[in-house]
């Protein structure tokens, strides 16, 4: 398109401006800004602006549908590229003054059923002491990068705790806090995981450790990106944030613990919340708990303990559907977007109209207060500078951005201010808008700071915390453990040494807290335990045997009727007898979703072959579609179709599909194979598929080249169970 370029300011202008200075510009680091609150202390921002003219600085090609960050002079974002097989998510960085590319990451999108339009959902975050950047994709791949685009550390939720992705692609930004980063999604896994929950993750940012995961005990009704708040209140340092389940949670930011919780909906809750003082304000645009309007703004006293819905409400407003954008708040207002495209500016104490205005038909941006001016997006390609009022608002500028002469183009993100300019991504572009004759000027990265009591010297041990919180070792690897501890406000105090102990994990114990797992357990799940006087914290460890695995169900852990007790997502899959011998089945779930996988190892293996028997069962016209999983690519016998498939990402088969015609018969067992290699660069997958009474044929049955491959991943079960299947006879050998 003829405006996707790098648009540089003339001498004219720059004359025209002559005299203008920069203020005290900041950073953007995080999706809502240095404030948590969209609100913005830049002045001197543009009032107007022209599409490929007047007050646009710059206009990088880039498609995007989240929040850029801003820091060290720099813009960082995440979003989509490519077509066909090159298809990939993107995280790029910009120089935040002249739009200059610096550098940019492509990754392969896997195992998800979100759609490509839909990938880069969240906003990245970024954190002022080290300069690091996180991701979190829509496929659960979680990336810290330092400023640069070097990977430190990466973790993947769908291989290491079997995140639930959905078709909507909603994905929680990353949270920084002090020496954290915080991600949150639901999932299940083993043990005190078996169950899927909401929960939150907190990592040590700089090395990638798992420092604490926090459990949401209510059901969770769906997917949600709920940005958490970092706040003091009540002289406690709190994570307040919508979830899942419906409720609006507050735990202690270090630890986790859970310290109140209010019921908002009955279904998830999107939006972000929003903390001034010891006030937190939420919303939602779901069905409300005890009427039959649809959509809440509720006013919470935070001060509190436990369940406070009844007694901490403070005032709230019905009928106003705010499901996806999160509030603002300045001085005296609230200002909110509809679901439909409407700004309501509301009275902070009592939660009363002021004034709406309309920006259009679909409100998912979250606007952002800066400069005396409200700057929002609307999805149908809408961006408005707003002047607020007493009493109304008036627009300065108004425009609407075309993707084609059809349409106009997709903006889902918000606008992030920094150093004097207002930057925003669509589908054609990211923009910089900005006084052309203001001299730029980048500030140094400043650290968030809230107001909190240090403990005192004699402080009580309430809470112990042992790191890593979970892990996932190699056979052979010596593990070490540290213990912090906190006291009852959740403050840090020095680290103590406790005692260790093996909960169902076979190994050896040492003084210093290093645990050397058994060897001769081959692969196992369990868990280190720390105690202290009455105190106790366990850490999660699976250890993985070196190849190659044969998987002997017959073997006393595997309990009949019970789920396999160990690998993330055993939830789904039960240890069954079967003519005389114990199998592994999935049956059809009681909900729509029968898709699951069965993750059997850690996600950076390569280099290896899975092959397993599987049997399905065929009821009127429903019959299943089972396979396997090996290096992010499945190869699925699809029963119903008759028919036999390649892919890696399930919502885009344009990325890579290959597939054959398969005669399926319901009263066989079949074995499957799945191999792939890394070879100059592409990945070679093949797979075989025969009855397991009959000679494994010495060709492969489907052969597909990927130009851009997913060079690791874990190997899986996987079944879509429409009825019932069987694995057996499961084989993780070194390809030769």
């Amino acid at each position: 398109m003829a405006n996707r370029r790098i648009q540089s300011i003339g001498i004219l202008a720059f004359l025209i401006l002559f005299g203008l200075h920069s203020a005290d510009a900041s950073d953007w680091p995080g999706w809502r800004g240095p404030h948590q609150n969209g609100v913005s202390d830049e002045t001197g921002l543009v009032s107007s602006w022209t599409l490929d003219g007047e007050n646009q600085i710059w206009l990088a090609d880039f498609v995007g549908r989240s929040t850029p960050i801003i820091l060290n002079g720099r813009v960082y974002v995440l979003g989509r590229t490519g077509e066909g097989k090159s298809m990939q998510r993107v995280v790029a960085c910009y120089d935040a003054e002249d739009g200059k590319l610096l550098w940019q990451e492509k990754n392969n999108v896997f195992q998800t059923t979100v759609p490509f339009s839909r990938v880069g959902w969240s906003s990245l975050a970024g954190d002022p002491d080290t300069g690091n950047i996180y991701m979190f994709g829509v496929d659960g791949l979680f990336i810290c990068y330092d400023k640069d685009g070097n990977r430190l550390w990466e973790h993947s939720f769908t291989e290491e705790y079997n995140r639930f992705s959905g078709y909507g692609g909603r994905t929680c930004t990353p949270v920084i806090d002090e020496d954290l980063v915080i991600v949150n999604g639901a999932n299940n896994s083993w043990g005190n995981m078996l169950i899927m929950k909401h929960r939150f993750f907190a990592y040590d940012k700089r090395t990638g450790e798992l420092v604490w995961v926090s459990t949401i005990p209510e059901g969770n009704k769906n997917t949600n990106y709920s940005v958490p708040v970092i706040a003091v209140v009540d002289g406690q340092r709190l994570l307040i944030t919508g979830s899942g389940t419906g409720w609006v949670y507050a735990m202690k930011a270090r630890t986790g613990e859970h310290v109140w919780k209010f019921h908002l909906t009955k279904g998830a809750v999107q939006a972000s919340v929003v903390v001034d003082g010891d006030k937190v304000y939420a919303c939602h645009g779901r069905e409300n708990l005890d009427n039959a309007s649809i959509g809440r703004v509720v006013c919470i006293d935070a001060k509190g303990n436990g369940d406070i819905t009844a007694t901490n409400e403070v005032w709230r407003h019905d009928a106003l559907e705010v499901g996806y954008a999160s509030p603002v708040i300045h001085n005296d207002r609230l200002y909110v977007v509809t679901n439909v495209g409407d700004l309501y500016a509301l009275d902070v104490a009592t939660g009363e109209t002021r004034w709406t205005f309309d920006l259009g038909k679909v409100g998912k941006g979250s606007p952002v207060w800066a400069d005396g001016k409200i700057y929002a997006t609307e999805v149908n390609g809408s961006f408005h500078i707003i002047q607020p009022g007493e009493t109304g608002a008036k627009s300065l500028d108004s425009k609407q951005i075309r993707f084609n002469k059809r349409r106009f183009a997709e903006i889902y993100g918000s606008p992030a201010v920094a150093y004097g300019r207002v930057y925003f991504t669509s589908e054609v572009g990211l923009f910089c808008l900005g006084n052309p004759g203001v001299e730029f000027k980048a500030s140094p990265p400043r650290m968030m700071t809230l107001p909190e009591a240090a403990p005192a010297k004699d402080a009580a041990v309430a809470h112990i915390q042992i790191i890593p919180a979970e892990i996932w070792a190699w056979e052979g690897d010596e593990l070490d453990f540290r213990v912090r501890a906190f006291d009852s406000m959740g403050r840090r105090l020095d680290d103590v040494k406790p005692e260790f102990g093996l909960n169902g994990l076979m190994g050896k114990i040492e003084d210093n807290g290093r645990i050397i797992p058994e060897k001769s357990a081959g692969n196992q799940a369990g868990y280190v335990v720390a105690r202290l006087g009455e105190l106790e914290s366990r850490a999660r460890v699976q250890v993985a045997a070196n190849l190659p695995w044969d998987i002997d169900l017959e073997d006393e852990k595997f309990t009949l009727d019970k789920n396999p007790p160990l690998w993330p997502g055993t939830w789904k899959f039960f240890v069954k007898e079967l003519d005389g011998s114990k199998v592994l089945m999935k049956p059809r779930s009681k909900k729509n979703l029968h898709r699951h996988n069965l993750i059997l190892g850690p996600p950076d293996m390569t280099g290896y072959t899975i092959q397993a028997d599987m049997k399905g069962t065929k009821v009127k016209r429903r019959s299943p579609d089972m396979g396997l999983i090996a290096n992010r690519y499945y190869l699925d016998f699809m029963t119903k179709l008759k028919r036999l498939q390649i892919r890696t990402w399930p919502a885009e088969l344009d990325r890579l599909k290959a597939e054959i015609p398969f005669q399926w018969n319901p009263d066989l067992w079949y074995t499957m194979k799945l191999r792939v290699d890394i070879e100059g660069g592409k990945a070679l997958v093949r797979g075989k598929v025969w009855p397991r009474e009959e000679q494994e044929p010495e060709a492969w049955t489907l052969t597909v080249e990927d130009p851009h491959p997913n060079t690791h991943g874990s190997p899986a079960l996987y079944g879509d169970a429409q009825t019932t299947i069987y694995f057996d006879n499961v084989k993780i050998t070194r390809s030769k």
